[in-house]
C-alpha cells in the first residue's frame, strides 16, 4: 500500500467542510441579527445542507418531499410555526407573565409564545446548541416548503395546479374529514409532494393531534402558501434574534442561576456538606430503581423488575409513576422543579432515610452509614449547556463572605447516542470524549467498564466517542470516517466532551471539586445513522430503551453505594 496522499477530496472531506461553514454562517447571521432563510443571506446555509444531505433529513436533496424527516423536525418545533413568516429567536424577555400561552414542542422542552397570525417567538435559555438546532431545522423546513411551491405553481403569475386548490379547499374547511374526503385529500397532497398514496396514508396519523386531526394537510398547505407568497410576490420569511440574546448568550446566565438556587436549596436543607454524588439523567430512571420494588410490591413480587420498569415507562399508567414518586417524596426525596430557563430539574436523594432492606441491589450498610451519600440527579442538558449547567454547579457556594466548596464524590452521565458498531438499545461506554471539527480529546479514566454488563442481556462497546456540534447534520460519509478512522469512534452524542471540559476544568484547574473525582459515561443506543430506516427520524426506542437504561442506572448506583 502507499503512503501518498490523494489530492482528491473525499465526500466526508466535503461533508465536514459544509458543517464547518454552517455553524460559521449560522454566527455570523446572529450577529447580524436577522436573516432571510430563502433570500441571499440564507444561501450558503441551504447549499451546506443539501451538500452535506444529513442523513435525519433523507431524500432533502431530492425533488420529492421527505416525510419522516418533516415529522422529526415539526416534533421539534412549536405548533403552528409552518404558518409564521417571521420567526423571532428571544432570550427569557417575560413572556411568562403575559396573557401569552406558552407552547411547548412535543420533543423538545423549549417555551414558545405565538404574537399574533404572522410572528413566533421562540425562547432560547440552553445556550448556542439550540440556536443551531432550530436554524437547521428550519433550513429544512424551507427547503422542503420550495419543493411543494415549484411543484404546483405553473405560471409567473401564481397560478397553482388543480391539485392545490383541491387541498386549499380541504383545509380552509377547517372540519374534521370522512374516511373519503381525507383519502381524497391524500390523494391530492401525495401528488404535490411526489410521494405514493400509500406513503402519505402510512405516516398521515404521525402527524395527527387530538385537536388537529388532519395536521399533515395543514402543515404541506401552509408551507406551500409561503414558498408561494416568496415565489411570486417575494415576501420572504424572516428570522430575527432579538438584541437581548446576542448581549446574553454565552454568558452563563441561567446556568448561574440554576445552581445557585440548587446551592441555596441544599444550604437550607443542611445538605451541602455531604458526600454528592451527581448524576446526568433522565427524572425517572434513579427513582423508580430506588423505589419502585418497594412501593409497588404487589406487582414487583410477580413479576420481573424490568417488567415493572416497562411498566412505569408507559405513558398510561400515570397512576403508577405517581405512587412511586410519593413513596419518594415521604422518603427523603427533594424534587426541585426548574425556574431559571435552563429546563433542567432536579431530584436531591438523601440516603439516610433508606430503609436499605427495601432496595434490591447490592449495598454496602457499612460504607452507607460512614458516608452517607447524597444522590443528586440532573434532568439532560442540551449540547453546550452540559458545561454551563456543570461548570456553575462545582464552584463553591459563598455564604457570608465564606466559600463552601461541594463535595463532590463522583458525576455519572447516562445518555442517549448514535452507536456505530451495533443497533437500537445496545450500551457504549466511553473511553474518552472527542470533540467534532477540532483535534480537542478528553481522555479520562471511566469507574464503568464493559465487563460490568456482562450477562445482563445487552449488548456492549468501548470505546471513544465523538460530541457533535448538532446530531440532525451527520451523514453517512462522515460516520464512516470517524467509524473506520484510527479515532475508533464507537459513536457520537452532544454533551460528552463539554461535561468532561468542565469536570476536569473544576478538578484539575481550578480546585473547585477534589481531583480525585470519580467520572462514569455510559449511552445506549437511540439509533444507528449508519444503517437506513434505523436513524432517528425512524421513530423512538419504544420499550427497546427501557433495559439498558435501567441495566445502566442499577449500575451507576451499584458502584455509588459500594
Amino acid at each position: 500500500m502507499s503512503n501518498k496522499k490523494s489530492h482528491g477530496r473525499t465526500r466526508a472531506q466535503e461533508s465536514s467542510n459544509a458543517i464547518e461553514r454552517m455553524y460559521v454562517t449560522m454566527r455570523h447571521l446572529f450577529n447580524r441579527g436577522f436573516y432571510k432563510p430563502m433570500g441571499i443571506s440564507g444561501e450558503t446555509l441551504r447549499e451546506a445542507l443539501l451538500l452535506l444531505k444529513p442523513e435525519i433529513y433523507g431524500s432533502i436533496g431530492e425533488e420529492k418531499a421527505e416525510l419522516n424527516g418533516l415529522l422529526y423536525v415539526m416534533d421539534r418545533l412549536p405548533m403552528g410555526i409552518e404558518e409564521c413568516t417571521y420567526i423571532n429567536l428571544t432570550s427569557d424577555e417575560g413572556y411568562a407573565n403575559s396573557h401569552f400561552k406558552p407552547i411547548i414542542p412535543e420533543k423538545r422542552r423549549r417555551n414558545c409564545y405565538r404574537i399574533d397570525e404572522e410572528q413566533m417567538n421562540i425562547e432560547i435559555t440552553r445556550g448556542r446548541s439550540e440556536i443551531y438546532d432550530i436554524l437547521t431545522h428550519l433550513t429544512f423546513l424551507f427547503v422542503e416548503s420550495h419543493k411543494i411551491s415549484k411543484r404546483v405553481v405553473i405560471s409567473g403569475d401564481g397560478t397553482t395546479t388543480r391539485d392545490w386548490k383541491k387541498l386549499e379547499k380541504s383545509v380552509l374547511a377547517k372540519k374534521k374529514l370522512t374516511q373519503e374526503e381525507r383519502e381524497v385529500a391524500i390523494t391530492h397532497t401525495a401528488y404535490i409532494l411526489g410521494r405514493t398514496f400509500k406513503e402519505v396514508t402510512e405516516i398521515y396519523s404521525a402527524f395527527a393531534t387530538p385537536k388537529q386531526p388532519e395536521r399533515l394537510l395543514h402543515i404541506v398547505y401552509w408551507l406551500g402558501k409561503l414558498a408561494i407568497e416568496e415565489q411570486v410576490h417575494h415576501n420572504k420569511r424572516t428570522i430575527t434574534f432579538s438584541p437581548v440574546l446576542r448581549e446574553r448568550i454565552g454568558h452563563h446566565i441561567h446556568g448561574e442561576i440554576w445552581a445557585n438556587n440548587i446551592k441555596s436549596i441544599l444550604h437550607k436543607n443542611q445538605l451541602l456538606d455531604r458526600n454528592i454524588h451527581i448524576i446526568s439523567a433522565n427524572m425517572h430512571s434513579v427513582l423508580n430503581t430506588l423505589f419502585a420494588p418497594n412501593a409497588l410490591k404487589a406487582i414487583a413480587s410477580k413479576k420481573d423488575i424490568f417488567e415493572v420498569y416497562e411498566l412505569l415507562s408507559n405513558k398510561n399508567n400515570r397512576e403508577l409513576g405517581d405512587r412511586v414518586t410519593k413513596a419518594a417524596l415521604q422518603n427523603g426525596m427533594l424534587y426541585i422543579k426548574d425556574s431559571s430557563g435552563t429546563n433542567i430539574d432536579v431530584q436531591v436523594f438523601d440516603t439516610t432515610f433508606f430503609d436499605v432492606s427495601k432496595l434490591d441491589i447490592a449495598i454496602n450498610e457499612t460504607l452507607m452509614k460512614s458516608e452517607k451519600p447524597l444522590i443528586f440527579v440532573m434532568d439532560y442538558a442540551f449540547g453546550e449547556q452540559a458545561y454551563e449547567t456543570i461548570d456553575e454547579l462545582l464552584k463553591p457556594y459563598a455564604v457570608k463572605g465564606k466559600k463552601l466548596h461541594l463535595n463532590v464524590k463522583s458525576i455519572s452521565v447516562m445518555g442517549k447516542a448514535g452507536i456505530l458498531e451495533g443497533g437500537k438499545g445496545d450500551i457504549m461506554i466511553p473511553s474518552a470524549h472527542i470533540f467534532e471539527g477540532t483535534a480537542d480529546n478528553y481522555p479520562f479514566e471511566n469507574e464503568l467498564s464493559k465487563e460490568d454488563f456482562n450477562g445482563q442481556g445487552v449488548a456492549v462497546c468501548n470505546g471513544a466517542m465523538i460530541t457533535v456540534l448538532g446530531t440532525s447534520l451527520q451523514n453517512k460519509d462522515i460516520l464512516k470516517f470517524f467509524f473506520n478512522s484510527t479515532w475508533n469512534v464507537i459513536g457520537l452524542e452532544m454533551e460528552g466532551a463539554h461535561y468532561q471540559k468542565a469536570i476536569q476544568a473544576a478538578s484539575k484547574v481550578r480546585g473547585n471539586i477534589s481531583p480525585e473525582v470519580k467520572v462514569r459515561y455510559a449511552y445506549y443506543a437511540s439509533d444507528n445513522p449508519l444503517e437506513t430506516g434505523s436513524t432517528l427520524a425512524s421513530g423512538g426506542l419504544g420499550t427497546s430503551g427501557v433495559r439498558p437504561t435501567y441495566v445502566i442506572t442499577r449500575k451507576i448506583l451499584e458502584q455509588i453505594f459500594n
